[in-house]
């Protein structure tokens, strides 16, 4: 009898001992778990971050962009009136050729800077706009080589 009350005693504590060593994995392995839903959760709210910022760079430089071309188009009428004004005066064909031509050529140099400006205004837009994603995609590339090694 003292044989069979060792055994069930050693039984006892065999399964004791296994039910402590699973419960201690499994919430090593829950808190791995939570942990990894944890950053995750934050990965998530950096994207997210990431993409209210794009969208506010691209927001301001829109009203930037709305603004330039008024500014430019409300010159660009004011010139045209100016210069009907002056085309009027013209006392003969010659003067009336050469005020048009001036007129020609200081239209398409405007034009041509403001282009420019445009261009420079969009490249460094799509920079600031592009840089915040950018980054948030170099994070997923180290997050996903983290996973990898």
């Amino acid at each position: 009898m003292a044989s069979a009350k060792k055994t069930t005693t050693e039984a006892t504590q065999t399964i004791e001992a296994i039910a402590a060593d699973t419960q201690k994995a499994a919430k090593e392995q829950f808190e791995k778990l939570a942990a990894g839903v944890e950053k995750m959760t934050a990965f998530g709210q950096e994207n997210l971050d990431a993409v209210v910022k794009s969208s506010e760079v691209a927001t301001k430089a829109a009203e930037g962009f709305t603004t330039e071309f008024s500014t430019y188009s409300k010159k660009s009428f004011e010139d045209t009136v100016a210069a009907a004004q002056d085309f009027a005066s013209a006392k003969n064909v010659t003067e009336l050729f050469e005020k048009q031509s001036a007129f020609a050529k200081a239209s398409f140099e405007g034009f041509v800077k403001q282009t420019t400006k445009f261009n420079d205004m969009f490249t460094a837009t799509a920079k600031d706009v592009v840089t915040p994603l950018s980054d948030r995609v170099g994070a997923a590339s180290a997050a996903m080589k983290s996973f990898s090694a």
